[in-house]
């Protein structure tokens, strides 16, 4: 089930709530657990059914394993089991995203016909067995108490963070469940709740959504880009990108602080960054805290000198772009991160100016997303010859018309009819009013700041009316499915 759909919004959280507060309400905390337990499972298999299953299969051999540590004496001990844990998850990790991958470059690379595997990626399931893995692994170094079955369950599947993260810590859930004012019904939270919702849903539907419209038009046209139209698409997806993910884990805030069970931000304005490490220390930041708690550390962190370091750094990027997908493509913009952040840990001279250091790594990151988003690293190259080919065919025209926002039927239907000619140059203008605002958007507060300051305010007339535009329009911008860009890894 998706955040922003009509199912959701009108029928499902409206259930979840009214269940959740009323049990609560009368002291049925076990129940109201339990009702949330179903109605996360009901949102999970909405999506598809069939993985369920796996689902809840990973959750019981995750929490099984869990409780066996508790039994083991010796460190060793705990740590073969807590090696076995780990590929079990991420064996049925690399089964469902990563087999076709392997065989595929097998008959690449020794001239085999393995037959691809008709597998379908179960939605979530790269966050999921994180959050598995994060578990194990604290339990093993005695930095979680055992949980029930039941609480453990609640963790796993709580749908705000099931199908696309953030990633949580133990630490930062299970307690929230033992906190009666937790159950209560508390309208400020609430209050905050609705609000980070919808930005995240108006980031979602009316930024991200539109901006795919032209993005996707030009990844599929792209022998047709000059260098206007490639510059664009790289910065129009990186933006798309970004507003389709934070705009989902703004809501997941948000449906947090509704429920009483809070999740954690995932993003603090990545791209005011004035240098890759700091980006990454901004960008979906729990996947960061993964791997510096779970991979980083382990391999010794910055404490074996600055060669190990560098390597140790390199590695961890590799498999965040792994981790991201199974293609060469997020290997390699894994790699061009890696090399920015190897980068920013050698001593060399810097731009003078913040504002140069942020423009030098906002341009950056956007060349390593244009292979994120390519179906290859050739059209990943191609886009990027097209940026720097001082070309200009026009392209950007037929870009900006593939918008075509059902908004402005009525102005495009008159100008088709009686200025022809002036339709192209009406869709760039929505075009670049469009990238304005979300430039705006980008250089601006972040939701959690805009909400923090309007209480502090007093809420000003003006801001409900905001957010009730922004909502109305959002519901009548969803006639059609749109899935997170994030379902795919």
């Amino acid at each position: 089930m998706l955040f922003n759909s009509h199912i959701f919004i009108l029928l499902f959280l409206p259930l979840l709530l009214a269940g959740w507060y009323f049990l609560n309400w009368k002291k049925k905390f076990q129940l109201a657990q339990g009702y949330l337990i179903g109605m996360s499972l009901w949102f999970y298999a909405y999506a598809n059914l069939q993985y369920l299953w796996l689902l809840l299969f990973s959750c019981l051999i995750g929490w099984l394993l869990s409780c066996v540590l508790e039994k083991i004496s010796s460190e060793k001990g705990k740590k073969v089991l807590t090696g076995v844990g780990c590929v079990f998850h991420l064996g049925l990790l690399g089964y469902f995203k990563y087999s076709n991958f392997f065989l595929e470059n097998l008959n690449t690379v020794f001239h085999t016909d393995f037959p691809m595997l008709q597998i379908l990626l179960p939605v979530g399931i790269s966050f999921y067995t994180f959050q598995q893995l994060a578990y194990l692994i604290d339990r093993c170094r005695g930095d979680a108490p055992r949980d029930s079955f039941f609480d453990y369950l609640t963790f796993m599947v709580y749908f705000p963070q099931l199908l696309q993260g953030p990633i949580l810590l133990r630490s930062e859930f299970m307690g929230q469940l033992k906190e009666p004012e937790r159950r209560r019904f508390h309208a400020e939270r609430f209050s905050e709740g609705i609000q980070f919702f919808v930005f995240g849903l108006a980031k979602k539907v009316l930024l991200a959504d539109t901006l795919a419209k032209a993005v996707n038009y030009g990844y599929s046209n792209v022998s047709m880009l000059d260098s206007i139209s490639a510059l664009l698409l790289a910065v129009g997806y990186l933006t798309e990108l970004y507003f389709d993910f934070s705009g989902y884990c703004d809501m997941a805030v948000g449906l947090g602080k509704m429920i009483g069970l809070e999740v954690t931000e995932n993003f603090d304005a990545p791209f005011h960054s004035a240098s890759v490490k700091e980006f990454w220390r901004r960008w979906h930041m729990t996947l960061g805290r993964f791997f510096t708690r779970y991979v980083y550390i382990p391999l010794g962190g910055n404490r074996r000198g600055k060669m190990r370091t560098l390597c140790n750094v390199m590695i961890v990027m590799l498999l965040s772009g792994l981790w991201h997908g199974a293609a060469w493509t997020f290997v390699l913009w894994g790699f061009l991160h890696g090399v920015g952040m190897i980068w920013d840990n050698l001593e060399h001279p810097h731009l003078p100016k913040k504002w140069m250091r942020q423009a030098a790594t906002f341009a950056y990151v956007c060349m390593t997303f244009v292979f994120f988003r390519a179906e290859s690293i050739a059209q990943g190259v191609d886009v990027l010859k097209s940026i720097v080919s001082l070309k200009w065919n026009g392209f950007v025209f037929q870009m900006a018309s593939a918008l075509d926002l059902t908004e402005f039927y009525m102005i495009t239907k008159a100008l088709s009819m009686k200025l022809p000619g002036l339709l192209s140059w009406f869709w760039l203008g929505i075009f670049v009013v469009l990238i304005a605002i979300c430039f705006r958007v980008l250089s601006g507060e972040k939701v959690s700041g805009v909400v923090a300051l309007q209480r502090q305010k007093g809420y000003g007339r003006l801001y409900p009316v905001l957010l009730a535009v922004l909502f109305t329009w959002s519901m009548i911008s969803m006639t059609g499915v749109s899935e997170y860009l994030y379902f795919s890894f």
